[in-house]
């Protein structure tokens, strides 16, 4: 977790004082559970929210474990020496350490999916805005990197809406899949708590008891979980790349917004860098690499082993707080993003009509030419505009053959630009709906 690559937000919900906050609400409202079950005595389950207000003191917690060699053995302790030994002795009765950790985990990750959910919904705000804004803004669609056919610049943005959306629901499914809690005992048999303490403290920390634990919660939850992470940091590299190739120099139909007294090289005063862009490729690599350690950790020894515990100390933090970072960086992108229509009918004249070639084919076929010298005709016109940078509609006009297929007039209709987006308005219903 780096604090240049880090919101407040979501670095809160990994700090110890938060940690240790939770910890305390599962073994409060355990010890509030057996009093209810008649476990443990009403007293002592009131006398442990004496320390309700209590900001527990990190370095005496790592005082205590520096002798302990236990975290959680090191927290009650330091506990008892608020509520008092006598009245903390019921305290973790029956519990296992993996009860108060995993159960905080997924505490922590469904605080931190939220965030990330607030996050996402700024990024499709932001997107739905400049698909709109520019729903028939032209522009010459390119695969493998070539000039194919028109496109415009709001269908660009729609199909990240659209994947971004995707992305939202994936993460709702993956938030309701970990929020899961366990306060099961040393293997999950609930040998020394009744169940119903599980459920209570879910209750209380908006869980839900998990089905059947071992010792530990299955981490499969955990796994798809950062699995979610992922997939939305690779859409965000998606994007991002995009933004990065519109804003070559040869290219420039878009470009990141260049705030007033912002530098883009040491040696070059000219410089506009897509810094922001290139920097959420970079961050995208951080969260994915989060993933394999996260299915790695499914794999645990019987009932549990310690493996997974080193890994999510880490990947929690990491993850949740590089991604929200990048989610907010990536609305700002897009939101103050510059956008260049005039580079964009530049850009496609470049070679004049080419991008106009697969009507003729159509045309020529439709009139009884078969496809292969169809494909031909417009083939050895084409490859004049690649070499020559001649017009490839002035080609076809004086092409004998396609003149005698087609006629003059239905050659310059099938340059009609608005044949390319007379389908725009049914993609934006499917992608916003009637919004």
């Amino acid at each position: 977790m780096i604090p240049r690559y880090a919101r407040p937000d979501m670095v809160a919900i990994w700090s110890p004082e938060t940690k240790f906050k939770i910890w305390y609400e599962i073994e409060a409202h355990a010890c509030d559970a057996m009093a209810d079950l008649g476990v443990i005595p009403r007293e002592n389950a009131e006398a442990v929210w004496k320390a309700k207000d209590v900001e527990f003191d990190v370095a005496r917690i790592d005082e205590i474990e520096a002798v302990t060699k236990h975290d959680v053995i090191a927290f009650l302790t330091h506990l008892a020496e608020h509520v008092g030994s006598e009245e903390a002795r019921f305290v973790h009765q029956g519990m296992t350490s993996s009860d108060v950790l995993d159960t905080c985990l997924n505490v922590q990750l469904v605080r931190a999916a939220d965030i990330l959910l607030d996050g996402m919904d700024k990024v499709l705000a932001a997107l739905k805005k400049r698909a709109t804004e520019h729903k028939m803004t032209v522009r010459v669609g390119r695969s493998h990197g070539i000039h194919a056919e028109p496109t415009t610049m709001g269908l660009t943005f729609a199909r990240f809406y659209a994947e971004m959306d995707r992305n939202k629901n994936r993460l709702e499914k993956a938030r309701w899949e970990v929020a899961t809690g366990a306060i099961s005992g040393a293997v999950g048999t609930f040998a020394n708590i009744d169940p119903r303490v599980e459920e209570h403290v879910c209750e209380k920390l908006g869980l839900r008891p998990e089905p059947i634990s071992t010792q530990v919660i299955p981490r499969d939850r955990h796994a798809m979980f950062f699995a979610t992470l992922g997939v939305i940091a690779s859409s965000i590299e998606n994007i991002a790349i995009e933004i990065r190739h519109m804003q070559r120099t040869e290219v420039l139909e878009g470009a990141e917004f260049f705030s007033m007294g912002q530098k883009g090289s040491s040696a070059m005063p000219h410089k506009k860098n897509p810094v922001l862009t290139e920097n959420l490729t970079g961050l995208a690599r951080l969260v994915r690499m989060t993933v394999i350690p996260a299915m790695e950790n499914v794999a645990l020894w019987h009932e549990r082993d310690i493996s997974h515990s080193s890994v999510e100390r880490g990947i929690g933090p990491d993850a949740t707080v590089t991604l929200d970072f990048a989610l907010h960086r990536l609305a700002g992108v897009v939101d103050k993003m510059l956008i260049f229509p005039e580079n964009m009918l530049d850009n496609m004249n470049k070679f004049p009509g080419l991008v106009m070639s697969q009507r003729v084919l159509l045309a020529l076929t439709q009139a009884g030419v078969s496809r292969e010298d169809a494909y031909s005709m417009v083939q050895r016109n084409a490859l004049k505009v690649w070499e020559e940078r001649v017009d490839f509609r002035e080609q076809l006009l004086a092409d004998a053959d396609v003149v005698a297929a087609l006629g003059v007039d239905q050659i310059n209709e099938k340059f009609d630009m608005d044949y390319h987006t007379k389908h725009v308005d049914t993609i934006f219903k499917r992608v916003f709906g009637d919004s």
